[in-house]
């Protein structure tokens, strides 16, 4: 039988630590964000020993897991004293910023390569036209590849932020409490695996599908218009009937 009483209970305090979970996820999603515009410019760099760096860091954090990383950050930079005596250290002492910190590192490479797809989707013809009629690098920038780039990439880049909300569960393993972390607190107190973790799906249920809504709201907005082709009917309705010889 279903108690209903347990889990409202349950979903309650859940929702106490949403609050943490959506501070880790807008925090290294823009701090990953901002990351991967640095290692998209040196990626499609034409100079090797700016591009082979960008290359080496979006292999090594998309070839290794995410959960190693934030171990390795959390737990293996702590045992230098060089970086406990750093000015480093005031960030990487806190579990939150190391979750953060970790989160954005690894987003970072995947969204530098979702970048890069959409870079590479810019017509060359229209760069030329744009150069032709004399605008900068800048207006170049601003008015055809960044809204070009950014619609191709839309949809790629969604994909990776809902992997990055889901992502978030993990950082209850270098205890920092969010969703995830707060319902494993809970099943150890009353051994409630199903009822808690259902409370805990619940809620990531919802908030990835305001991702994909938020997402799609925006490819709306970024949409480029089209006009209906006008009909030629009246055109062929006015022209003269051919007559026969």
């Amino acid at each position: 039988m279903i108690d209903f009483e347990f889990l409202g209970s349950t979903l309650f305090k859940l929702m106490g630590a949403l609050p943490t979970t959506l501070g880790l996820f807008f925090a290294s999603l823009a701090l990953g964000l901002c990351l991967s515009l640095g290692v998209v410019a040196l990626r499609v760099n034409r100079r090797p020993w700016l591009s082979y760096p960008a290359r080496g860091y979006i292999a090594l954090f998309r070839g290794t897991p995410l959960l190693v990383q934030m171990f390795l950050i959390y737990y293996g930079l702590g045992q230098f004293p060089e970086v406990r005596q750093s000015f480093a250290w005031v960030v990487l002492r806190s579990p939150y910023a190391c979750a953060v910190l970790s989160l954005a590192l690894c987003t970072a490479g995947y969204t530098a390569e979702i970048i890069r797809g959409g870079l590479l989707s810019v017509p060359q013809g229209q760069i030329e036209a744009g150069l032709a009629i004399g605008l900068s690098r800048w207006q170049l920038l601003r008015r055809i590849i960044a809204p070009i780039t950014l619609r191709q990439a839309l949809p790629a880049y969604s994909t990776e932020a809902i992997l990055l909300v889901k992502s978030t569960a993990l950082a209850s393993l270098v205890t920092v409490w969010d969703v995830t972390g707060v319902a494993q607190q809970i099943i150890q107190r009353s051994y409630r695996t199903l009822e808690v973790f259902a409370c805990a799906a619940a809620i990531y249920l919802v908030l990835n599908f305001l991702v994909v809504r938020a997402v799609a709201w925006l490819e709306h907005r970024l949409a480029v218009p089209t006009r209906p082709l006008e009909s030629d009917a009246p055109a062929q309705a006015a022209a003269p009937l051919p007559t026969d010889p």
